[in-house]
C-alpha cells in the first residue's frame, strides 16, 4: 500500500499527540510556564504549537482555511484537552479529504509582501512535520529539564503496539 498524505498526517501526528498527552501525565502544575531558555516558548506554548501544526497541516492539506493557533492553555488539564481536541480532529478525518493534497497550494504568506510557495507535499515535508516535531520534542525537553522522569518509551509510546514475540 502506498504512503498517502492522509497516513503521513493522521497516522503520523495523532499517535505522537497521544504520547504528548502521556508526557503531561507526569508533569506538575507549576511547569506550564517553564521554558528551556529565556527567549524560548513555555511548555504551554510548545504544546499549543504542536497541536496547531498538526491541525494546520490537516486544514491546509484538505483545502480548508489555515488553522488559527489560539491561546496557550493555562493548566495541565486544559493542555491535555487541547491535545485531545487536536487528535480527535485528525482521527475524524476522512482519507478522501486528502485527495489531491500533494499538489494543493499550501503557500504561507510572510511579512514583507512575500510568500513561502509550497504545494501540499512540500508543505508537509518541509514545514508541517518539522514544526510539529520541533514543538513536541521541546515540550519533552522542558519536562526533562524540570526533573520529570521521562525516557524514550514515553516519547515513542505508540511503538508498543508493534512489539511482539519473534516468529
Amino acid at each position: 500500500m502506498p504512503l498517502t498524505m492522509h497516513a503521513m498526517t493522521v497516522d503520523g501526528f495523532a499517535p505522537m499527540l497521544e504520547s504528548l498527552s502521556g508526557l503531561l501525565d507526569k508533569a506538575k502544575p507549576g511547569m506550564i510556564e517553564a521554558r528551556l531558555a529565556p527567549d524560548m516558548y513555555t511548555l504551554a506554548q510548545q504544546v499549543m504549537l504542536a497541536c496547531h501544526h498538526a491541525q494546520d497541516a490537516f486544514a491546509r492539506l484538505t483545502g480548508r482555511p489555515p488553522h488559527q493557533p489560539g491561546e496557550p492553555a493555562t493548566s495541565l488539564p486544559a493542555m491535555k484537552a487541547q491535545i485531545a481536541e487536536a487528535a480527535a480532529a485528525l482521527q475524524a478525518a476522512d482519507a478522501s479529504a486528502f485527495d489531491g493534497a500533494e499538489t494543493r497550494d499550501c503557500s504561507i504568506d510572510i511579512p514583507g509582501n512575500q510568500v513561502i510557495a509550497m504545494n501540499g507535499e512540500q508543505f508537509l515535508r518541509a514545514w508541517a512535520i518539522p514544526h510539529f516535531y520541533f514543538h513536541l520534542v521541546t515540550a519533552y525537553d522542558i519536562l526533562r529539564h524540570q526533573g520529570v522522569a521521562l525516557g524514550k518509551p514515553d516519547y515513542l509510546s505508540a511503538i508498543g503496539r508493534f512489539i511482539r514475540p519473534k516468529a
